[in-house]
C-alpha cells in the first residue's frame, strides 16, 4: 500500500511555523511571566526557588493594586493623552498628506526628506529645551501640553504614511463625483476618506501606542502624582521602597496592555473592512 503523500502547502506551513516557534517563545515568554507573576501570592514571590507556575491563583493582587496605588486615575491620565494625541495627530496630518499628494509642490520630496530626518531626534535629546519652553509657558504638570508636544512628534511620521497611501488613492474616483455634481468636501467625506481608511486606522494605532507608551518626556513635564500616566505610574512602583512588589507591578503592567490591545482589535477589524471596501470601490 503506497504512503499516502503530504500536500506540498501543508510541509511549507509545517516548516514555517517550526521555524517561527523560537521567535513565538521569546517574544511570548515575558508575556507568561508577567501574568505569573501577577496571580502569585506575595509570598511565594519572594520565597526561595524560582515558581512558574502559582501555587493558586490571586485575583485580589489586582484589586490590591487598584486601590493602593491609584492606578485608576494614571489609567484614565493615559487615556486622555493618547486620546487626545492620536485626535489632534490624525486631524492635522490628514489634511496635510491629502494636500502634498492631490498638490505636488516644488521640493515636495526635499520636505519629505525633512520629515523623515525630524524622526531621527529622540525626545530625550529634546527633552531640556522642551522644559525650558513648557516651564516659561506656564504648563508644567498639564497633560494637554504634554498631548500637544506628543503630537509634535507624530505629525511628521504620520504625514509621510499617509501621502504615500494617499497617492496610491486613483484621483479619477474623486473626478467622477465631482462630474456628478458633488462638491469637494462631499467627495472627501464619502469617496476619498473611506478609501483612506486603512492608513488613517494605522497612524491612528501608532500614534496611541506611542502616546501610551512614552516615559521620558512624561517624567521630565509631569510633577504630580495626580497627573501621572502609567509608565510613570508602573516605574513608581519599583524606586523608593524597601522591597518591590512585584505582583502589584506586573499585575498593573498586565492591566496597562489591555485597552492597547482592546484598540488594536477594533481598528484592526475596520482595517479589515477598509481594505476590502477599497477593494470593490476601486
Amino acid at each position: 500500500m503506497a504512503a499516502k503523500t503530504v500536500d506540498p502547502m501543508v510541509r511549507r506551513s509545517f516548516l514555517m511555523w517550526l521555524a517561527l516557534a523560537p521567535l513565538l517563545i521569546c517574544n511570548l515568554f515575558p508575556f507568561a511571566v508577567m501574568i505569573s507573576t501577577a496571580l502569585t501570592p506575595e509570598q511565594d514571590i519572594y520565597a526561595q526557588g524560582t515558581q512558574w507556575i502559582p501555587s493558586r491563583l490571586t485575583w485580589e493582587n489586582f484589586s490590591d493594586m487598584w486601590e493602593t496605588v491609584g492606578f485608576g486615575t494614571a489609567l484614565v491620565n493615559s487615556l486622555v493623552v493618547g486620546f487626545i494625541t492620536t485626535v489632534m495627530t490624525v486631524l492635522v496630518a490628514v489634511p496635510a498628506a491629502y494636500a502634498m499628494a492631490r498638490r505636488p509642490f516644488k521640493g515636495m520630496q526635499a520636505f519629505r526628506i525633512f520629515l523623515l530626518i525630524t524622526q531621527m531626534f529622540s525626545p530625550v535629546v529634546l527633552v531640556i529645551g522642551l522644559f525650558t519652553l513648557i516651564v516659561g509657558l506656564g504648563l508644567l504638570d498639564s497633560l494637554v501640553a504634554l498631548s500637544v508636544l506628543y503630537c509634535c512628534f507624530h505629525i511628521a511620521v504620520a504625514i509621510w504614511m499617509l501621502q504615500s497611501y494617499f497617492a496610491s488613492i486613483p484621483i479619477e474616483l474623486e473626478h467622477a463625483s465631482w462630474l456628478e455634481g458633488a462638491s469637494k468636501a462631499y467627495t472627501l467625506r464619502k469617496v476619498f476618506l473611506p478609501l483612506a481608511a486603512p492608513a488613517m486606522a494605522v497612524v491612528a494605532l501608532f500614534t496611541f501606542i506611542g502616546a501610551w507608551n512614552e516615559y521620558a518626556l512624561a517624567l521630565a513635564l509631569i510633577r504630580s502624582s495626580e497627573t501621572y500616566t502609567l509608565p510613570l505610574k508602573i516605574a513608581a512602583l519599583t524606586g523608593g521602597r524597601y522591597q518591590i512588589e512585584w505582583h502589584h507591578v506586573m499585575a498593573a503592567t498586565f492591566v496597562a496592555t489591555i485597552p492597547v490591545s482592546i484598540i488594536f482589535i477594533w481598528l484592526q477589524r475596520h482595517l479589515i473592512a477598509g481594505l476590502s471596501g477599497g477593494a470593490v470601490k476601486g
